[in-house]
C-alpha cells in the first residue's frame, strides 16, 4: 500500500520544523564568546585553533556558484556557507569560522556544509568554512586606518601610515593569534574590531612610558607613524614615531547574531611567551589563553612549571645535574616559585614568578589532563617550552 500523500507532507513539515528549531536554538540561547575580529584569510588559515567559532570579518571577492561559494583575494580563498541570496563581488564578509575537523559530522552548526570527500572527515585545520552572518560593500573611505590595514594589509605593504589605537600590551587581552618575537617591547594596538602588532619602538614618549606586561597601562591611546609589513600571518607596523592620543567617544556596536556553541573540547589558543621562543626576559609573565572559560579550581595540581633539559644536545646550563642529555623532564627540586591568576574576561591564566627566572634556562609549562571547562568538558593536554635570555 502506498503512503497517503497527506502523511508524506506532514512528515516533511515535521522535519522542516525540527531544522528551524535547531537554528533558532543556536541563535537565541548561546552566548557570544567575544568581539568580532577583523583579519585576513591568510591569518585564519595559519591560526585555525585561535579563530575557530569566533566571529571574524574578512575582505575579498565573493564568488557564488551552485557547486561552491568562496571569498577570495589574490593570495588565498576561503569557503563560505551563505544564509540567503547574496550579490557577488568585492565585499566585507562577516561570519563565524568553523574548523570542520574540530566538529563532529552531525554537528548542527554544519548545516549547509557539503563534505568534499564522503569517505574521509577532514583533519583539524584542513577544512575551514566561514558561516556567513552578513555581507556588506567595502567601505574605502577610511581604508588607511587600523581596521583597513588589518583587513587588507597587502594594499599597504611598505607604505608609511599614520594610525591611532588603544595600547593593549604584549597581547594581554588575546587580540591576536601569535607574536612577531622581534623584541621584548613588541605590543598590540587595537581600535574597534581590528588589532595590529607594533614593533621597532619601545612604547614610551612625551608624557608616557608604558609596560607591555601591565594591564594598568592599557587605558592609554597612541598615535603611530610607521611602515606596514606582513610576517607569518601577522600584520606589523614598524614604528618610527609614537605620541600620546586621546580616546575617541564611544559608539554603539553593530547588532550581530551570536556565534555558535563552543567546541566540545577546551584548547589553548595562545600563549606568551610563544612555543620555542628564545631570549625571554627573566621577569616575564607567562600567559595562557583558552578557547573558552575553564573552572579555575581544576588547575590545582594540573598546571606545572619547571626547568628542563633539552632532549638532545648538551644540557642548557640546567642545574638539575648530570652531563648526559636526557629526556625532557621537569627538575622538581629546581622548580621556580610562582603564583597563578585566572581572568574570566579573557579566558586566560597568568603565571608570575616570585624571583626572576634563571638566565639561559629552558622552562617547561604543562597543563595536564583533568582541567575542565566551565561546562565540565575536559581540556586537550598542552605544554610550552621557552628559553630564558640574560
Amino acid at each position: 500500500m502506498r503512503p497517503v500523500r497527506g502523511c508524506q507532507d506532514h512528515g516533511a513539515r515535521i522535519r522542516w520544523l525540527l531544522q528551524v528549531a535547531v537554528v533558532v536554538t543556536l541563535t537565541t540561547t548561546l552566548s557570544a564568546q567575544g568581539a568580532r575580529r577583523a583579519t585576513t584569510i591568510e591569518s585564519l588559515r595559519l591560526f585555525p585553533g585561535f579563530f575557530h567559532l569566533e566571529q571574524v570579518i574578512v575582505r575579498g571577492e565573493l564568488v557564488v556558484t551552485e557547486a561552491r561559494s568562496v571569498v577570495r583575494t589574490d593570495e588565498h580563498e576561503l569557503r563560505v556557507i551563505l544564509g540567503g541570496a547574496t550579490t557577488p563581488g568585492q565585499a566585507e564578509v562577516r561570519g563565524v569560522l568553523l574548523d570542520v575537523g574540530r566538529l563532529e559530522p552531525n554537528d548542527p552548526r554544519l548545516i549547509g556544509y557539503d563534505q568534499p570527500d564522503p569517505d574521509r572527515w577532514p583533519r583539524r585545520g584542513e577544512e575551514l568554512v566561514l558561516k556567513v552572518l552578513r555581507v556588506a560593500p567595502v567601505d574605502l573611505s577610511a581604508v588607511q586606518s587600523t581596521r583597513g590595514i588589518a583587513l587588507e594589509p597587502w594594499r599597504f605593504d611598505g607604505q608609511t601610515v599614520t594610525i591611532a589605537g588603544q595600547f593593549r600590551g604584549r597581547n594581554l587581552y588575546g587580540d591576536l593569534p601569535g607574536s612577531p618575537r622581534e623584541s621584548r617591547y613588541d605590543f598590540v594596538l587595537r581600535r574597534g574590531d581590528a588589532a595590529l602588532w607594533v614593533v621597532g619602538q619601545r612604547p614610551r614618549g612625551k608624557g608616557f612610558d608604558l609596560d607591555v606586561g601591565a594591564r594598568v597601562d592599557t587605558s592609554q591611546w597612541l598615535n603611530i607613524i610607521g611602515t606596514v609589513r606582513r610576517a607569518n600571518g601577522l600584520v606589523l607596523i614598524d614604528a618610527a614615531r609614537l605620541t600620546a592620543a586621546t580616546a575617541p567617544s564611544a559608539r554603539k556596536a553593530d547588532d550581530e547574531p551570536p556565534p555558535p556553541a563552543p567546541s566540545p573540547l577546551v584548547e589553548v589558543v595562545f600563549s606568551s611567551p610563544t612555543q620555542g621562543e628564545v631570549e625571554v626576559a627573566p621577569d616575564a609573565v607567562v600567559r595562557i589563553q583558552f578557547s573558552r572559560n575553564i573552572k579555575p579550581e581544576t588547575l590545582e595540581g594540573r598546571l606545572t612549571v619547571a626547568y628542563a633539559i633539552a632532549e638532545s644536545g648538551a644540557p642548557q646550563s640546567a642545574p638539575c645535574g648530570g652531563d648526559t642529555p636526557v629526556r625532557t623532564e621537569p627538575c622538581e627540586r629546581d622548580t621556580p616559585g610562582w603564583e597563578k591568576r585566572y581572568d574570566q574576561a579573557t579566558r586566560a591564566v597568568e603565571l608570575r614568578f616570585a624571583d626572576p627566572l634563571a638566565s639561559f634556562q629552558t622552562v617547561r609549562v604543562e597543563l595536564l589532563e583533568g582541567v575542565v571547562g566551565f561546562d565540565g568538558v575536559g581540556i586537550v593536554p598542552w605544554s610550552l617550552v621557552f628559553h630564558v635570555g640574560r
